[in-house]
């Protein structure tokens, strides 16, 4: 039977708890996500006595916990890309040990881990080399500002009435570092007030400002019971998840990706770890969600909800794991060995179109023979958009079509397929992208790979540049009704092409594109025009617009046509 009781600590003892071990977390735990920003503000209350919330306690003994049930210490160490992010850090996972641990965490990890490592721990910055490269770390101390002046100068975030900052170097000497409050001398009641007044000896403005902040902080660590939380008795580890669930709505929502793989880690408390190896290693820049779908994807499952989850389930994916991560292995490699070099990291937020190609990798063990299929079907997908919506239905279609074919990708299955296929309307609906589409950019980049340098960032521009395209610029010798169309497509893929990200185009400025191709030398307009995809036959006058808008578009078309098969 399921049994609540409401209670209250304090910080101190709250913490003392955590280093003895009594205090964990279930290993369905989020990670640590707080920035080093909400850690200050979360001292800023504390010190401006306001309440720091509740915390939902989840009791824990042999009696409601199995034996496979797995725990997370907290975090004595954590690392920060930045002021704002904080690096995903792996756990330790323990089993319960019922001599030393009887209680875990169910709401509250984010705040009792701040207070934690703000006293305990140890926090620092990611730094970097002059190449921009990581090196190392810089360690930080949680300074709090004596000096009032000082702590209310202008700089200071005006939601904070306290001047409290991480810093890797402290300014001045009225400077308290809140860890030193752990200090003997503090400590002891008989030196308390010594050791208040030695230190604010420093402070030459406002002493009793300075003398009421280090009375505050020790009361609010050592004295008032600031920790409330309700202890639950008797729930066992699918209670515990709906209850964590449930409550953590409340505060910051849960994403989907969240309460997806804290139900995963109920019955695979490694899963997370695991995880994490692919993303800090072949798949750096993706994300759980990916890991999360792909997994789902191979065992049939091409969305990922909470009712879909059961024992079996999670059981394949733990069981097979090797192998999808083999799959992952070879879906990078496969990517290197096509004809058309494509990084797979461009598909660190657009990775829904390689969930089918994972998906036959996973079963066909032959893929390798329709590796241009392969590729065919990835440029179709992204050429017409073919996951902007209903994806899950979308997923779920070709997913049966791949079954049907033996769990091959070919040509002829993507013809099949309402929206891989290849059609005239089709083409010209990709010939209708305007520069300000994401996708004109993709598509113009797959058509100029030979072309690229793969060091290089590129943009799109336009041949005819849009000072040349204006309503009030129309040349005498072009009626009205033909300008109109001009203008209109001035944007579209027939008048763009890639140019180099940190290049200064000279059409950017009101030259014409005429003006602009004869101030190069002989070699640069054999060149220009292989790049930008000019057929030599058409004329590059504004006035010849029409021609040179219909010449390209068909030349595009016909290499649109060629890439797709």
């Amino acid at each position: 039977m399921n049994r609540l009781e409401d209670k209250s600590i304090t910080i101190s003892e709250a913490l003392q708890h955590i280093k003895s071990g009594e205090y964990v977390m279930p290993a369905f735990q989020r990670n640590f996500v707080w920035s080093m920003e909400k850690i200050e503000k979360l001292w800023d209350y504390i010190l401006c006595g306001y309440p720091i919330a509740t915390f939902l306690f989840w009791h824990v003994d042999t009696n409601n916990v199995k034996d496979n049930t797995c725990f997370c210490e907290f975090l004595r160490d954590v690392k920060f890309k930045s002021r704002k992010e904080p690096i995903d850090e792996n756990y330790s996972l323990k089993n319960l040990n019922p001599e030393t641990t009887d209680t875990a965490i169910l709401d509250g990890q984010q705040r009792l881990t701040s207070l934690f490592i703000s006293l305990y721990g140890t926090t620092g910055i990611q730094a970097k080399n002059e190449k921009g490269k990581t090196a190392g770390r810089s360690i930080t101390s949680l300074l709090i500002e004596l000096d009032e002046i000082e702590a209310k100068k202008p700089n200071k975030d005006e939601s904070m009435k306290y001047g409290i900052k991480f810093t890797t170097k402290r300014r001045s000497s009225t400077q308290f570092d809140i860890k030193d409050i752990l200090n003997d001398k503090y400590q002891n009641k008989k030196t308390r007030e010594a050791a208040i007044e030695e230190f604010i000896s420093h402070v030459s403005s406002d002493k009793e400002y300075a003398r009421n902040i280090l009375r505050t902080l020790y009361n609010k660590i050592f004295e008032e019971k600031l920790v409330r939380y309700t202890d639950s008795f008797g729930m066992d580890q699918e209670m515990a998840l709906e209850m964590f669930v449930r409550f953590n709505s409340a505060g910051k929502s849960l994403t989907k990706v969240e309460i997806t793989m804290s139900i995963l880690e109920v019955h695979w408390p490694e899963a997370r770890i695991k995880f994490k190896q692919l993303l800090d290693g072949p798949y750096k820049g993706f994300k759980n969600d990916f890991i999360i779908r792909a997994a789902f994807m191979v065992h049939d499952y091409v969305s990922v909800r909470s009712d879909t989850f059961n024992r079996k389930l999670v059981n394949n994916l733990k069981d097979n794991w090797n192998k999808f991560e083999q799959a992952l292995t070879n879906l990078k490699e496969l990517f290197e060995e096509m004809e058309m070099k494509i990084e797979i990291e461009r598909f660190k937020s657009s990775w829904t179109v390689l969930l089918p190609i994972i998906y036959s990798i996973y079963h066909d063990p032959d893929y390798k023979n329709n590796i241009k299929a392969i590729q065919k079907y990835l440029l179709r997908a992204i050429f017409f958009k073919f996951f902007l919506s209903n994806t899950r239905v979308k997923l779920e279609r070709i997913r049966k079509y791949i079954d049907k074919n033996e769990y091959k990708i070919t040509v002829e299955m993507l013809n099949k397929i309402d929206g891989l296929s290849v059609t005239d309307g089709r083409i010209d609906d990709v010939l209708n992208y305007e520069k300000s589409d994401k996708f004109a950019n993709e598509v113009f980049h797959y058509l100029s790979l030979d072309l690229l340098d793969t060091t290089s960032e590129y943009k799109l521009a336009n041949l005819h540049p849009e000072n040349s395209l204006k309503k009030d610029h129309r040349p005498h010798l072009v009626d009205e009704e033909s300008w109109k169309d001009w203008c209109n497509n001035c944007n579209k893929l027939p008048n763009l092409y890639l140019v180099e990200g940190s290049r200064k185009r000279s059409n950017s400025s009101n030259k014409e594109l005429i003006d602009y191709y004869n101030e190069m030398n002989k070699a640069q307009q054999i060149e220009f025009k292989k790049n930008a995809m000019i057929p030599d036959q058409v004329s590059l006058e504004i006035e010849k617009f029409g021609k040179f808008y219909e010449v390209r578009k068909a030349l595009l078309a016909d290499k649109i046509r060629e890439l797709l098969g």
